[in-house]
């Protein structure tokens, strides 16, 4: 699994941070879990603060944290129960002031004996599964990036293929959408391994990312003429 996230934040356009939406929790050889957000800071941020005091909790029951639950499935039920109360605590004060605040997430990870799994969470707490037929989930501020990853991905591209389609999918929206900026955080997961394999943040003077950028720039103009 290939996962990639931006890292900034808006509350209009004279309002703008760097905020990680991208988290992980592992026990080598026994679990990793990648979680990604969108949305709402202050709901996102409260809940992954309340997954940490679970889990940090030894009053909690393994099965109620999601590092100890028996099934990735399990972890999407915890999560997604979390996000839809905090999602609804949150809407309840700002509606006395005619806001609200929604929030997504992607979740990933495998545990050991399970397979990889990669869920899409809704800010009611339901959820959906990628799928051979639909191999990637996007949240946020996605379109721009989505007609590559439609093109290219597959259940059987590699590893690296998956990083460099993921890293221009982000690019064509860097480019696109204001909402999105570096620097960008990634992290690869190879299959049964049940644990981080690749860990990064790519800032925006990456040399590596800026020739990838170019490059693909130049291709679609080449393409674009070759027509």
């Amino acid at each position: 699994m290939v996962l990639l996230s931006d890292t900034r934040t808006n509350a209009g356009i004279d309002n703008i941070a760097c905020y990680k939406k991208m988290f992980t929790f592992e026990e080598p050889g026994e679990r990793v879990i990648v979680i990604l957000t969108a949305g709402s800071l202050s709901v996102t941020q409260n809940v992954i603060a309340r997954l940490q005091e679970d889990i940090d909790n030894p009053e909690v029951p393994p099965e109620r944290n999601i590092m100890g639950t028996p099934s990735m499935l399990t972890v999407a039920e915890l999560i997604g129960d979390k996000l839809a109360n905090v999602s609804s605590e949150i809407s309840n004060r700002l509606s006395r002031m005619n806001q609200s605040a929604g929030a997504s997430m992607i979740v990933a990870g495998q545990r050991r004996g399970g397979v990889p799994r990669l869920f899409n969470i809704y800010p009611e707490g339901n959820f959906i599964e990628a799928t051979p037929d639909t191999p990637f989930i996007q949240i946020g501020e996605h379109k721009y990036g989505k007609p590559l990853l439609d093109r290219v991905v597959t259940p059987k591209t590699s590893l690296d293929d998956g990083r460099k389609a993921v890293l221009l999918s982000m690019d064509s929206t860097l480019r696109s959408n204001l909402s999105v900026g570096m620097p960008l955080d990634l992290v690869m997961v190879r299959s049964d391994e049940c644990k981080i394999c690749h860990q990064s943040r790519i800032e925006a003077d990456d040399p590596d990312f800026r020739a990838m950028s170019d490059g693909w720039s130049k291709a679609l103009r080449d393409g674009f003429r070759a027509i």
